[in-house]
Order: structure tokens, then C-alpha cells, then sequence
């Protein structure tokens, strides 16, 4: 094992007990915090968590998982949990609520269908209880996602910027009807695939269980973030090894904006995270 995490899952009115795991997840005993059947529960939803080996009051991520995915499937991919618990971040995997097909588990984002749960609030329920039960820093929190729950990750910064400290989304962006102003500034990372055909990045319309739906375009929806942000001048571009190419809009009057477009499809680019965190422990 490179490492030993803490993985931490607890129902709401027991005590909290830390146990030794590795970072597949491995999982505690019967009765004992730990095993992804035994979630922290909330009002209409639940959500879990690994903790690292580190001080009192980590900074920790919030990570919205894809449609149809789960944060029980989720706290138990290594690949996503892994390089945040060796960054010192503890990872917190909220799950989705039932999708239109009653079936899949998706995210609540403004796309002009209205699904049971407000998730804006459920997000700031789930950041309020894992700050008071696992002393997590509120000042250091990152909200993440991927896909639909990047969408998500959007419209959280857009209606509740107050909940983290920076945002950062892949493959996921604002859905019509579009938003054209948000509450207040913030700090935004997003990664785009050039070759998503998923999440094209200039949109597009679909039809999901006898309702329309169109996905916005990221560029559309970067403006809204330059507008708010008051960032309207030009971005500093660059290049990665990997052929990506990246803006950013720095000289803000707050926030800033990162955009980074990639040759690939719909997924998290390999490298992803530890960028993002990079960055996110540079913002001011």
C-alpha cells in the first residue's frame, strides 16, 4: 500500500470511530464507522467520507459523482479518493437523488426539469455536517464533479457561492435555460474533453425519457463567470505537454476563471486532480 487512509462512514446519532484502511477502502467490521452500507444520512439523501492521516481540521473536497454513479461507489474508487487523501484533503462522496426514470441516480441542476430534491441545499446540509461531525476546515473546502455533477458543481457556485472556497468541474457545465447572472464572484477551474460528444462543448439539444433537454455551451456559460466576476479582458493562454489548451482570467475584480480544453472525450483527464488542487491551494 503508498498509503493508509482513514475511511470514515457514520449514521446520524452514533459516535464517531476511525479506523485504519487502505486506500482501496477497505472496509471496518460489523457495527464499527467505516463500511459504505452504513452512509451519513440526511434529510432526502446520504453521503460518505474518507479522512486522511492528517491534523485536526483537514481541508476537504466535495465530489459530485457522474450520472447514474453514486458516492457509495464512489468512496470505494481509489482512483478518485486516492489523490486527494495524499494531498491531506478528506473526500466527501454526496449521492445523487433518483433521476427522471425513477431508476438512476442524477443531480438536481437547472435544465428546466424540476427532480424531488433541492440539491443546492442539499450540498450546503451535507458541507454543514461533515464541518461539525469530522472538523473540517470550512474556509479550505474545494466542491468538485464530473459530468452531470459538474453541472451540478455550476450551478452550486452560481446560487450558493458561500459554500467553498474554489469550484472546479469537468465535462460539466451550465444546461438551458441559462443562467445569466449568479449571486457573486468565484474562483472556477473547468476541464472540457475538445472531442466530448457526451457534453459537446457547444452544446446540444436531447431528448431523456420523453423530455427535451439542451446542454449548454461552455463558452456561453463562461461568460456568465467573466460577467460576475467582472474579468471581461483578455485571458492569459497556454499550452500543456499533452496538446491542452488553457485560458485563464486572472485580472478580475474578484474570483478567477481557469478553463482548460483537452484533446480527449468525456472524462477526467489523467493529472487532473493534483492540478486542480495546485490550484486551488494558490487562489488568494
Amino acid at each position: 500500500m503508498r498509503h493508509e487512509t482513514r475511511i470514515c462512514i457514520l449514521t446520524l446519532g452514533i459516535a464517531i470511530a476511525v479506523i485504519a484502511a487502505s486506500p482501496k477502502a477497505a472496509l471496518a467490521s460489523d457495527g464499527e464507522c467505516g463500511a459504505p452500507d452504513a452512509p451519513c444520512t440526511l434529510e432526502g439523501g446520504e453521503y460518505y467520507v474518507a479522512l486522511p492521516e492528517a491534523p485536526d481540521e483537514p481541508p476537504a473536497v466535495i465530489w459530485l459523482h457522474g450520472y447514474g454513479r453514486s458516492g457509495k461507489a464512489m468512496i470505494q474508487n481509489s482512483a478518485y479518493v486516492d489523490p486527494f487523501i495524499r494531498r491531506g484533503y478528506a473526500v466527501i462522496m454526496p449521492s445523487g437523488q433518483p433521476s427522471i426514470n425513477n431508476k438512476d441516480l442524477d443531480w438536481g441542476v437547472a435544465d428546466g426539469y424540476d427532480l424531488a430534491r433541492d440539491d443546492v441545499a442539499f450540498i450546503d446540509a451535507v458541507r454543514a455536517d461533515v464541518v461539525e461531525r469530522f472538523g473540517i476546515d470550512p474556509s479550505r473546502i474545494l466542491i468538485a464533479g464530473f459530468s452531470r455533477g459538474g453541472s451540478m458543481v455550476w450551478d452550486i457556485a452560481c446560487q450558493a457561492p458561500e459554500l467553498a472556497k474554489g469550484f472546479a468541474a469537468a465535462a460539466g457545465a451550465f444546461w438551458e435555460p441559462m443562467t445569466t447572472e449568479c449571486d457573486a464572484p468565484v474562483h472556477l477551474f473547468h476541464v472540457h474533453g475538445f472531442k466530448d460528444r457526451m457534453v459537446p462543448f457547444e452544446g446540444r439539444q436531447l431528448t431523456w425519457e420523453g423530455v427535451e433537454f439542451n446542454q449548454g455551451n461552455v463558452m456561453k456559460g463562461v461568460d456568465v463567470w467573466r460577467r460576475e466576476n467582472a474579468c471581461l479582458g483578455s485571458a492569459e493562454n497556454s499550452f500543456g505537454d499533452d496538446d491542452s489548451m488553457q485560458k485563464d482570467w486572472m485580472d478580475c475584480e474578484a474570483g478567477s476563471i481557469r478553463l482548460k480544453v483537452t484533446k480527449g472525450g468525456h472524462g477526467v483527464p489523467e493529472g487532473w486532480r493534483d492540478a486542480v488542487l495546485d490550484w486551488f491551494e494558490a487562489l488568494p
